[in-house]
């Protein structure tokens, strides 16, 4: 079916028979679609994406009918780690992908229930918005002159939010029971790892397609209490930042948003990684914004992520022909720079383009080996015999070698362009679609 929404040409389906909405062949055919685009692991019973269809085929009929009688109950989430950028694990859920199904098409029916309620301001997981709008939107912030940022971090949002309060908010919009009583139990479903399981008694786990908007709608108390004090921000998921003109406006917002999130809604602002300062002194989503101009920047955890990144992709490429490195860095390049592309400073890039040139030097001078095969190397590049012997019999290693002149008179920036390495700064001049 379509997904349902409520001003596509199709009626907003009553909030007591949502349950019906959810199920219909329609939304779950949609529903499918998506899960099955976005992959993803297995799930606590093994079952693959790849086996669903199958796993519907046979049992399909049955899990409908307990969902439209309010008896199904969800399986246990898969827990799994994976490391942060800055460090530490973060912990994941990953439901069954049968539940993952259910919930994918839960949220197709609730999202347009909600969207309508939700912040301006908010730009995480909502149709139409994305986090390159969030930095658009902070930048016009700054430029009114609130140069200073109320950067409020929320320690472990989504191990700790408050089931009852949750919940709270879900029924001021969805009357159906059934429908409440299936997100309470996946709230609630236990989390196995290394083969036990243990209850959930907070928290919505990160791995789902219904936490996204779960956190939505709790965090839309926050907008909200920020929109009435009549304050400028920008939300994406739990990363919140407040703009103000000046340090003792944000002491104020801090302490008031703090006692705020902790009274109201039950979490704990972190305040080793909350502060207040001046925008060049924090990133958000990636970038970091100039006090004056203002300036949109790559934020250096950003560049220093991207080249750890970089640097095994070539440690995998040493004994690779070059066109295989280059056809493996490329997309990465391009992904990279297409969320990257509202920098206004192209320094960085144009200094990771010299590197990155470097390296794919370096390598070619590891593979050529001995003085020989690289004498006979460099004349096929173009330069001339005794310059070319001089160049292999130097005694240096490959990385100065690949910084050196006779590496880039041999192998120069076209060189790498005709054998179809993108460049950092071309992609960020590249006009947008």
């Amino acid at each position: 079916m379509d997904v349902v929404t409520v001003d596509g040409g199709q009626t907003k389906p009553e909030m007591q028979t949502l349950m019906e909405a959810v199920v219909t062949p329609s939304n779950m055919r949609a529903a499918y679609r998506r899960v099955k685009q976005n992959r993803g692991a297995a799930g606590v019973d093994g079952v693959t994406t790849e086996d669903l269809g199958e796993k519907l085929r046979q049992h399909w009929p049955v899990i409908k009918e307990k969902l439209l009688t309010g008896t199904y109950i969800p399986q246990s989430v898969r827990r799994v780690e994976i490391p942060k950028p800055q460090g530490g694990v973060r912990a994941l859920g990953i439901p069954t992908v049968m539940d993952r199904l259910i919930q994918q098409a839960l949220n197709q029916v609730l999202q347009p229930v909600f969207e309508p309620g939700f912040s301006d301001s908010s730009f995480g997981f909502r149709p139409q918005r994305s986090a390159l709008q969030a930095i658009e939107r902070a930048q016009a912030y700054v430029a009114e002159g609130k140069t200073w940022v109320v950067d409020l971090d929320l320690e472990a949002f989504f191990d700790r939010v408050n089931h009852d309060i949750l919940m709270s908010r879900v029924a001021r919009k969805v009357e159906d029971k059934r429908v409440l009583k299936l997100i309470r139990r996946y709230l609630e479903a236990g989390v196995m790892e290394g083969g036990v399981v243990s209850l959930r008694e907070e928290g919505t786990p990160q791995g789902g397609p219904l936490s996204p908007l779960l956190s939505n709608i709790l965090l839309t108390d926050l907008d909200q209490e920020i929109e009435k004090r009549g304050l400028s921000f920008c939300r994406y998921a739990d990363d919140c930042n407040v703009y103000v003109k000046t340090q003792a406006s944000g002491e104020r917002v801090m302490a008031g948003l703090t006692q705020f999130l902790e009274k109201r809604l039950k979490l704990k602002v972190n305040t080793t990684k909350s502060a207040v300062a001046k925008t060049s002194q924090r990133k958000f989503l990636g970038y970091t914004l100039s006090a004056h101009a203002p300036q949109i920047r790559i934020a250096t955890p950003s560049l220093h992520r991207m080249t750890a990144k970089l640097k095994v992709l070539f440690r995998q490429g040493r004994g690779r022909n070059l066109l295989a490195i280059i056809a493996a860095l490329n997309p990465v390049l391009r992904g990279w720079m297409g969320y990257f592309r509202l920098t206004q400073s192209r320094t960085p890039l144009e200094k990771l383009d010299v590197w990155i040139r470097r390296r794919l030097r370096c390598i070619l001078w590891r593979q050529w080996k001995r003085p020989r095969t690289r004498i006979q190397a460099l004349i096929g590049l173009g330069l001339d015999e005794v310059r070319a012997w001089k160049s292999a019999n130097n005694g240096r290693g490959p990385w100065w070698n690949a910084g050196a002149l006779h590496m880039r008179h041999a192998c120069p920036n076209a060189f790498f362009s005709r054998l179809g390495l993108l460049s950092l700064v071309a992609l960020c001049l590249q006009p947008r679609s």
